[in-house]
């Protein structure tokens, strides 16, 4: 059975994208720790990261590399924390979380309700960083 993951890689559930190639998806999460926080994963379904070959290991830090410079303009923050954790969801992802103190990376704390309006605002913030990073 496909993760939900492959299932808003292929379309069947929505989600506010930030950036997309043809091997990762980066989009925010509909249940933040903190306004912004961003997913990225690979469009191959793998549960564990590090089962992902050296080339799509790689490869996925090196997209989220390209997406922490963006996001931390488009929400102003000290410093955009990275975190894979993998036990929620049987599909490789990281977790991009704008950060101002250490408790803005805790799981454990209650998660924000942002509306579908302020994540679709938020996405579009950092998909334009992207663009001017990009020179689009």
């Amino acid at each position: 059975m496909p993760t939900i993951f492959s299932r808003i890689i292929a379309g069947e559930i929505p989600s506010h994208k930030v950036a997309e190639d043809e091997k990762f998806l980066a989009f925010l999460d509909v249940s933040p720790v903190a306004e912004g926080h961003t997913l990225v994963i690979p469009k191959r379904e793998v549960s564990y990261l590090f089962d992902l070959d050296d080339e799509w290991y790689t490869g996925l830090m090196l997209f989220a590399k390209r997406i922490a410079p963006a996001l931390a303009r488009a929400v102003p923050c000290q410093r955009v924390g990275v975190a894979v954790i993998g036990l929620e969801v049987p599909h490789t992802h990281v977790h991009l979380v704008p950060l101002n103190q250490v408790e803005d990376l805790n799981f454990s704390k209650p998660k924000l309700a942002v509306s579908g309006e302020r994540l679709a605002q938020t996405a579009e913030r950092i998909r334009e960083e992207l663009r001017t990073t990009s020179g689009e």
